[in-house]
């Protein structure tokens, strides 16, 4: 599947459409972010299950400063519309994967449980 170009306009909708959601903030002039393009790329080829999206953080100010995104790239994933990682900073492939099957393997329930339980005692 071929990485999606999220905006304002279409993040709501992506974000809110699918259960698993990767996100790459990045910026044409970042070299870490050129070099970490073919490895996101590389990886969204092989889950086809989850959505593989990039937000251009020079075209898309208004989204990069809603996530406080203050460097490049940083992934952010999803997962039933709830920010489940949030990182600056490139990952080799070996390392992104293994983050993928983490993200993947965590407990849905248990994660909206202890949300709300935070939220209950803030």
């Amino acid at each position: 599947m071929a990485t999606v170009k999220l905006t304002k306009e279409n993040f709501e909708e992506t974000i809110t459409n699918n259960d698993f959601v990767i996100i790459d903030f990045w910026a044409p002039w970042c070299g870490p972010c050129k070099n970490f393009a073919p490895i996101f790329e590389e990886v969204s080829e092989k889950y086809p299950d989850i959505v593989f999206a990039k937000v251009n953080t020079e075209d898309e100010p208004e989204l990069a400063a809603h996530f406080q995104i203050r460097s490049i790239p940083t992934l952010m994933i999803f997962r039933d519309q709830i920010i489940i990682f949030s990182q600056p900073g490139m990952l080799p492939a070996n390392a992104f994967e293994e983050l993928i099957g983490k993200a993947k393997e965590l407990d849905m329930d248990q994660v909206r449980k202890d949300i709300a339980e935070q939220q209950q005692n803030a």
